[in-house]
């Protein structure tokens, strides 16, 4: 018998062994890497949402853990989808609506743990860089810090010497894209992963979290020449869409997104810019894609993914031309469907189709990192789903846009309620595009209905301070205001 050739065998087998039964009895706490992409929407590979995107890096990290195929925000604006996650309350409950104000000058938030707070006060070294919370919000001068350590901010940086796609409507700054001399290592999200990588390697004090915000695909969407060759300007195709898709949808619809620098497809197709937008957004995706997984290698090749979670998420969805739009701002699925994927120790590799919510984040790495629960969370913990990716969740997902606009995402249906009254219902397996919004159909009555009963009875009005695409209805006057002037009803729906 050869007594050092079982050692060798079996020792590390105990090894990892007496690691698995502590992580499973929570005498270990796993690390966390929290990464953010800014507006993006299903245009992953492992999401389907165009059948010509790359991103490898992001699809290998679904093959390796818990995907959600039906996973929603909670509001399809960056600050109070973001400040949602990091709380754990609905919009419908914070009041936040708009890009302001930010939580912390709100009375009754001021002293609310957040999720980076909530495992700080657990014992976790909490660092972040890039765009974590909406803007510079949680970083400002060195104030109202939400992390340990802060690094640098997400940027949109470099610009081009003049505009690439010429004078839009409202000119906005952002609202750019193509390509130009430049290189990867100069762009704000090659920082970012860097500053992490860099952070990696260090070696900090576990457990730790380490939350890594990704600025692009947001818009402006610049990125170099090689990730614009990996989409051949003669190879790639515009978003399916049909003419007159919003004949059949509510006037109030075009309220939610009044007028705002995004463009309409109007533009893109009078200025031929539609598939240059298209490739812009690819390409950045797959930029983003990049900086991931240089991050995740660096991970592996530290040995540190053995004991850590990644959860990857998105704030919002962001159309292409479909429903007439580009941009976010809808209470659609292109609005409000979002990559979320976890991965790592105790997490199996699955596909799940049941409706989830960014809401549920918060929760879900409570319970797989052994912390206290809370009690104002309003999110459910997927972890029976990471577990088993089939098993049923006790409630669909829902998405507002303002006050008292609400969509609900069950697993087949979207049922959406405007302030108004006026309502849309779609059929999401055999009309993925909603494209035939059903809601005047008697047939699909109950079936609204019981949709109809998920939406927050809790519908709080904006709170002081909100400014920004805020859009608020007075249901005793029937006025529309948006950003503080009245849409009147023979207003002609704005071509900007």
């Amino acid at each position: 018998m050869n007594t050092p050739k079982i050692k060798k065998y079996i020792i590390p087998l105990i090894v990892i062994w007496i690691f698995t039964i502590k992580v499973s009895l929570g005498l270990e706490k796993p690390n966390v890497l929290f990464i953010a992409i800014d507006d993006q929407n299903d245009w992953i590979g492992c999401l389907g949402g165009h059948p010509q995107v790359k991103t490898p890096n992001i699809d290998k990290l679904a093959e390796n853990g818990t995907v959600f195929l039906n996973a929603h925000c909670q509001s399809p604006l960056c600050n109070p989808s973001r400040t949602s996650l990091m709380t754990g309350l609905r919009p419908t409950t914070t009041g936040i609506y708009g890009l302001a104000p930010w939580f912390r000058k709100v009375g009754s938030m001021k002293d609310l743990i957040t999720l980076p707070q909530h495992f700080q006060n657990h014992g976790y070294l909490t660092m972040s860089a890039g765009k974590i919370y909406h803007g510079r919000y949680g970083r400002e001068n060195g104030k109202n810090q939400e992390f340990d350590i802060v690094g640098p901010a997400a940027s949109a940086a470099p610009f081009p010497n003049k505009r690439l796609v010429g004078k839009t409507p409202q000119n906005h700054k952002l609202v750019d894209w193509g390509t130009f001399p430049h290189r990867d290592d100069e762009k704000g999200d090659f920082k970012i992963a860097s500053w992490g990588i860099e952070k990696l390697n260090s070696k900090p004090k576990e457990p730790f979290f380490l939350a890594l915000g990704f600025f692009l695909p947001h818009v402006p969407c610049f990125a170099t020449q090689k990730w614009f060759d990996l989409y051949p300007e003669n190879e790639i195709k515009t978003p399916q869409i049909i003419e007159n898709d919003r004949l059949d949808t509510p006037r109030f619809s075009w309220y939610l997104h009044w007028r705002l620098p995004e463009v309409r497809l109007k533009f893109l197709e009078e200025k031929n810019e539609w598939l240059n937008l298209t490739r812009s957004y690819m390409a950045c995706t797959s930029f983003v894609d990049h900086q991931i997984g240089r991050v995740i290698d660096t991970l592996k090749k530290n040995n540190q993914d053995k004991n850590t979670i990644i959860v990857l998420w998105s704030d919002h969805g962001w159309h292409i031309g479909e429903k007439e739009i580009t941009g976010k701002n809808t209470l659609w699925d292109d609005g409000t469907r979002v990559p979320l994927i976890f991965s790592g120790p105790g997490i199996n590799k699955g596909r799940c189709k049941q409706p989830a919510e960014l809401l549920d984040i918060f929760p879900t790495l409570n319970e797989i990192c052994n912390l206290p629960t809370l009690n104002h969370l309003e999110g459910l913990s997927l972890k029976p789903q990471l577990s088993n990716s089939k098993t049923k969740r006790l409630r669909p997902a829902i998405t507002c846009h303002n006050h008292d606009n609400n969509a609900v995402r069950s697993e087949n249906w979207r049922y959406i309620l405007y302030a108004n009254g006026s309502e849309e219902f779609y059929d999401m397996k055999n009309d993925p595009n909603e494209w035939n919004n059903l809601a005047s159909n008697g047939e699909y009555k109950d079936l609204m209905l019981e949709h109809r009963n998920w939406i927050p009875e809790k519908n709080k009005k904006p709170v002081l301070g909100s400014k920004y695409r805020i859009l608020t209805y007075d249901k005793e006057n029937g006025e529309v205001i948006w950003e503080g002037k009245k849409i009147r009803e023979t207003d002609l729906v704005p071509e900007i």
